[in-house]
């Protein structure tokens, strides 16, 4: 198990991808912290990684509350000790035109998507800087590296956090800190399963796009992200890998 030992927080992990990496890093030997706005979502995804003999807890936290993650990295601290993996999968997106959109939305996709990388990455890295350890893995898009028709201020908060862990990773190298990014490209989840409900030709429109004919499952996404969590990428970091089935090749 290439994660035995190792304690690691995911937001966003009630459902869809982050239930998924949840999952992945509870499989590898983690201890998984769940945190998630949804408490009940939290609690469900950790349940399954207790019902297999690991060990998990989920905290509500709004990561759009810097006071909110604060305190969940202090409670992680005092229960478990250390920190050895940040993975920021939390984010939200609508899609609509930009000049459609009002500056309400904008507040909302840029807190979830960027700002809430930047409260988890301040109080986390701390910790790992004080062992000279740790992996942080933060979800990005290729609508951040390509761009995406009615997501132009998520592709921006996305496109925010490629350039906010480039930075990063070269600040954390010489503690032995690893820091990457993984973007999905489409993805069966409930999130894209909301914004297709209106335009049910799109998600096979999309299908049809990539090369390997079929969107990615959550488990497609986690499998890279325990990959960048673990020692078999010690050698890699400030790195932005898609995970499209081939949609987007840059």
């Amino acid at each position: 198990m290439r994660l035995r030992d190792r304690v690691a927080i995911v937001t966003g992990g009630a459902r869809g991808i982050g239930r998924a990496i949840c999952e992945r890093l509870s499989a590898e030997g983690a201890t998984v912290v769940v945190v998630d706005l949804d408490l009940e979502g939290g609690r469900e995804t950790a349940a399954r990684l207790l019902s297999e003999g690991r060990e998990s807890v989920a905290l509500r936290v709004d990561v759009t509350r810097r006071a909110d993650v604060v305190a969940m990295v202090e409670q992680v601290m005092q229960r478990f000790g250390r920190i050895d993996i940040l993975v920021n999968n939390a984010g939200w997106d609508r899609i609509e035109f930009f000049l459609d959109s009002q500056e309400e939305t904008w507040e909302k996709i840029l807190a979830i998507n960027l700002k809430s990388v930047l409260y988890t990455c301040h109080a986390v890295l701390p910790h790992m800087v004080a062992r000279s350890y740790g992996k942080v893995v933060n979800i990005g898009s290729d609508a951040a590296r390509v761009g995406s028709t009615g997501e132009a201020v998520y592709s921006a908060a996305k496109g925010g956090v490629i350039a906010f862990s480039k930075t990063l990773a070269r600040e954390m190298a010489k503690y032995g800190i690893n820091v990457n990014v993984v973007c999905p490209g489409p993805a069966r989840t409930p999130l894209f399963q909301e914004i297709t409900a209106q335009n049910e030709k799109l998600a096979s429109a999309l299908e049809r796009a990539i090369p390997f004919r079929r969107l990615a499952e959550p488990e497609d996404i986690a499998g890279a992200v325990a990959f960048l969590a673990s020692e078999d990428a010690a050698f890699i970091t400030g790195q932005t890998l898609s995970v499209s089935g081939g949609l987007t090749m840059v």
